[in-house]
């Protein structure tokens, strides 16, 4: 005979419940082996590698560090200031100069001879305007005379042509203008005065300097001693007048 429908629902729910309990149970003590393994120093769980962080500030390409380390710092000594030698007093080789004789006038000035340029330190130098060696000369007379004329040094320059085109005023001012001849220039158009300082033989270029007083400190022929010729007027120009 068959039982009543109500008894059996019963009877499946306990079972279901049974099986529940157990499933507990189990899953229960698989936890407390676990932890009993890793209590007795078990193999741990496995895990993902862990990744370290980059570190600040490290490149591919290198930097010059802004500061440099100190074993590699360079020891810099303080240079003593330069000490500037005396120069010497140019030696008088004339007590006074040679006149301008038998000139033809002056171009670019007021005065009339050297002896209204006493108290100057004065360059006087032979030259004409077609000569090659002149005309290298030039730049380094415009140095000079731009860097002391305020200091009291003055420039005659005495043309004394070679040839008959450098006769002609007209192309004497012309080449002074090209040239940048700003100077006082002597016209010694037949070559007396060129004669009475030099003597002969006699050369283009020449190069004299007189003191204050009128005496020549300073002969060169031709082109250079630049340093010699500015260390004279620089020594000169010290000079009491």
């Amino acid at each position: 005979m068959e039982a009543p429908r109500p008894r059996r629902r019963v009877a499946v729910a306990l079972a279901v419940m049974l099986a529940l309990l157990a499933a507990a149970i189990g899953v229960s003590r698989l936890v407390s082996a676990d932890r009993e393994v890793a209590a007795a120093g078990g193999p741990p769980e496995t895990s993902p590698p862990s990744v370290a962080p980059a570190s600040v500030g490290t490149t591919t390409t290198a930097r010059a560090p802004t500061t440099v380390p100190p074993s590699t710092e360079v020891s810099v000594t303080p240079t003593a200031p330069a000490v500037t030698e005396p120069i010497d007093p140019p030696p008088v080789l004339r007590e006074e100069h040679p006149p301008l004789k038998e000139i033809d006038g002056w171009l670019q000035s007021d005065v009339t001879s050297l002896e209204e340029l006493r108290g100057k330190v004065v360059i006087v130098e032979f030259w004409t305007f077609g000569c090659y060696n002149c005309k290298n000369r030039l730049p380094y007379t415009q140095d000079i005379y731009a860097a002391y004329r305020d200091q009291g040094l003055e420039i005659v320059g005495i043309h004394s042509p070679e040839f008959a085109y450098e006769k002609e005023v007209d192309a004497i001012v012309e080449a002074m203008d090209r040239l940048g001849v700003t100077w006082p220039v002597v016209l010694d158009t037949d070559r007396r005065t060129f004669r009475e300082w030099q003597g002969s033989p006699a050369y283009w270029p020449r190069t004299y300097v007189l003191d204050r007083s009128g005496r020549v400190r300073f002969d060169h022929i031709g082109e250079g001693a630049y340093r010699a010729l500015e260390d004279t007027v620089v020594a000169l120009l010290a000079e009491a007048p």
